[in-house]
This record gives structure tokens, sequence and C-alpha cells, in this order.
């Protein structure tokens, strides 16, 4: 893992030197400003166009949003300002775009010399449009359909329309291309969430007062909002109908669909991402993993000729061999952000992997694919930031660690009648854990994580599969005393390579494993913490704790 000393001194030099350069306005290229698009209801939304000079119709790359179009490079003192997120999150690469690209948007510098329209949208209540916004509601999504025909039916569009962007940009997409717009063609959402209940607001049932709490007050600041997404987070612990119409219905995408599912945003985007892939009902869907960057990531080499691939081939009709590649990009990652191996796959999880068992022994702190002779326990408090229970399971050959992870605990409350599990899995060499690129520049990250309320344990039949079990979360059962209780746990895809030798560490607890503080630790994520109590885990004989992983020994086909 970094030392302390280089995390900080990384994060000062960042914020100095975030190693982002912005390019002057690409040459051959038409702006047109705030351009306006009315509304079937009289509002008025505004976009920026940016098309070839020359005559021709071209394919639209579009994005819409609520942080204001015009806040781009060019419109800054010196031309080509970054924007400040760059420095409070440091990238591990460096990011090189245009000067009129907005935040999280595809670049115009790239895409129009290749042939495209781009658009860069205000929603309802951002920027210069007008109106006051509803985030994730249906009105925004309406709001998007319009969009989408305005730019499909003008004098120098083909007809066909493509979303793409990063963040709340990949997210708006989703429930727009539910509503099948005519014109729509394909959407390209790189690293977005898809449940505002399990994803964002409370995964595993348990509050995030953190970035969510930052985010509200930033988007209230930038545009015109309704509510107060905050106080509707911390007032709604159950997932009842008003986080249900604030999901979109992912059986209902049939376009084209490129996703960007990313290993290093287990805070935020990732459990979304995956979730999209695979429930989409898209016939033709590709799925693009990656533990990089988030931002330095979008506009890296590989990740804009991929994105180009796809919109080449179902945009604009080129035979270039997209059809025919595998569905799956993966990236195995030995440490950081750099990956060690990039393969393709037919599917996600690869078909081919050991799904094996893991048994929890307590009493010798060790995982085993024996389970235990006899029954053990272990406990921790509840409340208290301390390591919690742990495990070890020393790799007995080079293998790849793939996919999400389901961990099964049997789990004893006492003083309390609900225990918030925080679970992480870290990787070993020797006494060194090796750190991994996270949310938000944060380069000390976990292989991966879960979260889970003890009390919202009632699995969803529909959503759960064997390897990833999926909650209701529509109905607390508070644990009686004394009453021992299975708890499923779904811990967030990843792709890992263990050398033989090397440690996988199972941690539980009931804090959240990283620091807050903005130097060293893992700022703004915050997680609410569960009663003062103590948690009693369980393991062995009657009770067949296990974390299940799925396994390729390196050098399988």
């Amino acid at each position: 893992m970094t030392s302390l000393a280089a995390r900080f001194a990384r994060r000062v030099r960042k914020a100095v030197h975030p190693g982002v350069t912005v390019t002057g306005p690409p040459p051959g290229v038409q702006a047109d400003w705030n351009v306006p698009v009315r509304l079937r209801d009289g509002v008025t939304l505004r976009v920026n166009v940016y098309r070839p000079e020359s005559d021709g119709r071209f394919p639209v790359l579009m994005s819409a949003h609520p942080y204001g179009k015009d806040k781009i490079p060019a419109r800054t003192r010196s031309g080509r300002a970054v924007n400040y997120q760059h420095r409070l999150f440091p990238q591990p690469g460096p990011v090189s775009l245009s000067a009129w690209t907005g935040w999280e948007a595809p670049d115009p510098g790239f895409w129009v010399p290749r042939g495209y329209v781009v658009i860069n949208a205000d929603l309802r209540g951002g920027g210069t449009s007008e109106g006051t916004a509803e985030m994730f509601s249906d009105q925004e999504a309406q709001d998007y359909y319009e969009l989408i025909e305005w730019a499909g039916t003008q004098p120098w569009s083909s007809g066909k329309v493509g979303l793409a962007g990063v963040s709340y940009l990949a997210i708006s997409q989703y429930k727009v291309a539910t509503l099948h717009p005519p014109h729509l063609a394909a959407i390209c959402p790189w690293e977005g969430f898809t449940d505002l209940y399990r994803d964002f607001g409370r995964p595993g049932g348990i509050l995030e007062d953190g970035f969510s709490s930052m985010w509200n007050s930033v988007t209230h600041k930038r545009a015109r909002v309704t509510g107060d997404l905050r106080r509707e987070l911390a007032d709604r612990p159950e997932l009842d109908q008003w986080y249900a119409a604030r999901t979109p219905r992912l059986e209902q995408i049939e376009v084209p669909m490129l996703v960007c599912g990313s290993f290093s945003d287990h805070n935020l985007q990732a459990r979304g991402s995956f979730e999209a892939f695979r429930r989409a009902g898209s016939a033709r869907k590709w799925l693009y993993t990656h533990r990089d960057g988030k931002w330095c990531h979008f506009y890296s080499a590989p990740a804009t000729s991929a994105q180009a691939g796809f919109f080449d081939h179902v945009l604009k009709g080129q035979d270039n061999g997209w059809d025919a590649r595998p569905p799956v990009r993966l990236a195995v990652h030995e440490a950081g952000p750099d990956p060690a191996q990039v393969s393709d796959e037919q599917a996600w999880p690869p078909l081919d992997l050991d799904w094996t068992d893991l048994h929890l022994d307590l009493e010798h702190a060790v995982l085993d694919q024996k389970p235990p002779g006899t029954g053990s326990s272990a406990s921790f408090a509840t409340h208290r930031r301390e390591p919690g229970v742990g495990l070890t399971w020393t790799v007995p050959e080079d293998v790849d660690v793939i996919g999400p992870m389901a961990l099964r605990l049997f789990v004893q409350a006492q003083g309390c009648d609900d225990v918030h599990l925080f679970v992480g899995v870290r990787k070993l060499r020797g006494e060194q854990e090796i750190g991994f690129e996270g949310s938000l520049g944060f380069d000390a990250d976990l292989v991966t994580s879960g979260w889970q309320r003890a009390a919202f344990r009632d699995l969803d039949p529909a959503l759960s599969t064997p390897i990833q079990p999926v909650h209701t979360f529509t109905a607390a059962k508070p644990l009686s005393p004394g009453e021992i209780v299975p708890v499923d746990i779904e811990l967030r895809a990843q792709a890992t390579r263990f050398r033989r030798g090397e440690r996988l560490r199972l941690e539980i607890r009931g804090t959240w494993p990283q620091a807050r503080n903005p130097i060293t630790g893992q700022p703004p994520f915050r997680y609410a913490p569960g009663p003062r109590g103590t948690c009693i885990l369980h393991a062995g004989g009657e009770h067949p704790a296990r974390l299940l992983l799925g396994r390729r020994l390196l050098g399988s086909p």
C-alpha cells in the first residue's frame, strides 16, 4: 500500500498540477451556442451544437445534464482552465481534452473531425434552460426524449442519435432509452448507477450521507431543482415507490449499448453499470471494464477507440468488425490502475470460472475450501472503528479472481436489534497490502467491498442469483434477542490477479474501513453506523458461513 506520506504528497502535487492538458478549440468545427429547443409544455431548453463546417448530414452524439453546458475551459479567464474536481479528486493518469469539452461529456475535438455532431444540453432547470428540474424523474426522461427527436430531425443530422457521457450524463441515458425515441440509435453510459436506493443512497440498506449530501448541495447551487434529495434519502429507509419511480426499468432498453463497468468506483457507479449490462433488454450490448481513474480513462486512447468503434458501427453503419467482437472487454489488475491483462470474453462473468466456496473458520481466522470440523464464533462492537473480524486465504496457485463475490454470514445481535455489516476484501503480499484505484481519486482501495443491514436480509428472488444476492429492502425485520439469522452480502464486481503465496483477507466490521480525512482517507463518502451493541458471527456446523468467488487459474484458456 502507498504510504500515508506518499498519498499526502500525491494529493498536494495533483492539487497544484492535476495533469490535465486543455487544447484549443478544434479547427473545422461550427459551434452554435445556446440553440433553443421548445418542449411540449412551452419550456425552452438550450443546447450547444458542435458540427462539421462542411455540408452534409452526420450522426449525433448527445449528452444532457444539470451541471451547465457552458462550464467549459473556453469560457474561463485563461480559456484553458481545468475543472476544480480534477484538483480535489486526483487521477492516476493524464487527461487531455479540447477547450469546448463539457464536464464528463464527449470531446468535440475528438468526435467532430470524425464526422459527428456533438450536442451538450442543459436539462430543465440547468444552465441557460428554463424551468425547474426534478432529478431522476419521468419528466427529465421525457424532456430528453424531445431533445433526441429534435436532434434527429435537424438538417445537419443523419437521423441517428447516440447518447454518451460519464456519471449523471450516463445515468440520464437509461430512463430515456426505455421510452424508445424513434431517432435514438445507441447509448454509451460510461459509469452510471441505475438504482437510486441500492447503488447510491442506501447501499445494503445503509444510508450514505457524505457524497450524496455534497452532490445534492452542489447541484442545488448549479441548477434550479425541486425537493431535497438528501432529506428524502434520510427519511426513506425502505425501498418504496419514491425510489421505484426514479429507477429505470432496464429490461425495457432495446437499443444497442456499450456500457462501461468500472472496478474502481465501488462506492458509486460500479454496481449499477454491471446491472445495466446484466439486465438490459438490448439484443446487442457490450461491456467495457477497467480499474483506472474515471476521467482520465474516459478520454484515454483505449476508451475512445472502443467508443469510436461502437458508434462508427451502429450510427454510421461501418463494417468495422464491431458486431463480431466478443461482448466483454475484461481488464484484470494485479495492483494499481494499470491492467496486468486485457482479454475478450463471451460473457460477464466469464463462462469458464470455477466458482469456489471458501468456508469461514472463525476459530483459526482462516478461509478454507474445506468446511471447519466444528462450529465457532467471533464478535465485534457494532459502533466503534475497530478491525472487526478478519480471516485470510493463502492462495495456493497463481489465479485470477473475477466477478462479484457473495458472502453468507450467520449473525447474532447482542444489545441491539440490527447490525450494519461492512465487508471488505484486501490483497496482501507478505505484510504489505496492495492498493487499487478507488472512487474519486482514492488510490489505496480494497479489492472489493460490500454493505448490508441485517434487518434487510430478505432476498429478491427475481433479481438474485447464486453469485449475486439482491435484497428487497421493503421491510426491516429486527433481530430478536438470541436469534441467529443468515445474512447474504453482495460484494462488488472486480477482476484481481493473485500470485501463489499471496493472501486474500476478508474483513467484517461495524463501520466503514477507510478514514474520511481529505488528505490520506477516502472522502467524501460517509456511511451511517448501526445501533450500539455487539455483533456475534457464527460459522461451521449448522452455520455454513462462506465466501463464494470465481477463479480462473493462470494459463487457463
